[in-house]
């Protein structure tokens, strides 16, 4: 298998799925509690890179040895695209599991009790997500769960190694007195959670796009998303709801005081987002129709990043 084979099994260019809830967590970091550790910090990014890149060589694995329709097993799954040998993918799965694994370690060690409790569900989630009797993928819960896991449990993860004084949430476990006790801020948490929304809604729409796009195609290798029960209309009119209630919530945090008015930044996304809206309903269910849900994540998170930088410069 060559690099550039391997780069397609994990399909390096969907990792900014997990990248901007990193660099939006970082620069929310600092620009609302004015605190960042950058060696853990760096050490969290090729962690989540990595288990990023491993769980989506399990999805292709999964898709390829599940498949029912064998067009779609040697012409469009990337396994059977480049014939990549069973026995290699497997072993780059597990040899990418146990890097995150030494890496999670070394984080729980230096973070604690709480980065362990939401790092592990979020590692079982991504697992889960594509493998096991009944993947959560092929489920009516993908859209939740991948929006969800990314987009907040990424960004809290972020959030927990570099906000330690006080830290937003907690876990202390004594296994001699036997008993744990878990707490935190909770103007912080909130804080935490709306700041994490735009990421949330914008990553769910991606996996909403590819099943809007996939419909025909999941019903035939029998998975039923969230699009096969509700229809391809009302998937739409979610598509587009999902794609501005993230300027909603970014209005609603600068109310309540937890940006700083560059935030508002993220407004010059708003025409080419509502482009791309409509771009995506005429193509569908063409191919090139996802390409808007990618686009629309690049331009609404790349303003939001950019308006915390700025108010970084301004206020830290």
């Amino acid at each position: 298998m060559s690099f550039s084979d391997f780069l397609q099994l994990v399909e390096i260019k969907t990792k900014l799925a997990s990248l901007f809830p990193f660099i939006i967590g970082v620069l929310f970091s600092i620009s609302y509690f004015k605190q960042v550790y950058w060696f853990d910090t760096l050490i969290f990014f090729c962690a989540m890179l990595v288990f990023d890149m491993a769980t989506t060589a399990i999805n292709n694995y999964v898709d390829f040895k599940t498949a029912k329709s064998q067009k779609y097993k040697y012409e469009e799954n990337i396994i059977g695209q480049l014939s990549l040998s069973l026995p290699l993918v497997r072993g780059l799965i597990y040899g990418m599991i146990i890097i995150t694994m030494i890496s999670g370690l070394f984080l729980v060690i230096s973070n604690g009790w709480a980065f362990m409790l939401i790092g592990g569900i979020c590692c079982l989630i991504g697992i889960f997500y594509t493998y096991g009797p009944i993947p959560l993928s092929r489920m009516p819960l993908g859209e939740i769960f991948s929006g969800f896991t990314m987009g907040l449990g990424i960004f809290l993860l972020v959030t927990c190694i570099n906000v330690k004084h006080p830290a937003p949430f907690y876990l202390q476990i004594n296994f001699k007195t036997d008993t744990f006790q878990l707490g935190g801020q909770i103007t912080s948490i909130l804080a935490i959670i709306l700041a994490a929304l735009p990421l949330v809604t914008s990553i769910a729409n991606i996996m909403l796009a590819n099943n809007l796009r996939d419909l025909d195609i999941d019903i035939k290798n029998h998975r039923y998303t969230l699009v096969y029960y509700i229809g391809r209309p009302s998937g739409i009119k979610l598509f587009t709801a999902l794609a501005l209630v993230g300027y909603l919530t970014v209005v609603l945090g600068l109310i309540v005081g937890i940006y700083h008015w560059p935030v508002l930044l993220i407004f010059s996304s708003f025409p080419i987002i509502w482009k791309h809206i409509q771009q995506f309903k005429q193509t569908l269910p063409q191919p090139k129709s996802f390409g808007y849900a990618i686009k629309n994540l690049i331009f609404l998170n790349t303003s939001y990043a950019f308006g915390l930088l700025i108010s970084i410069c301004l206020y830290h």
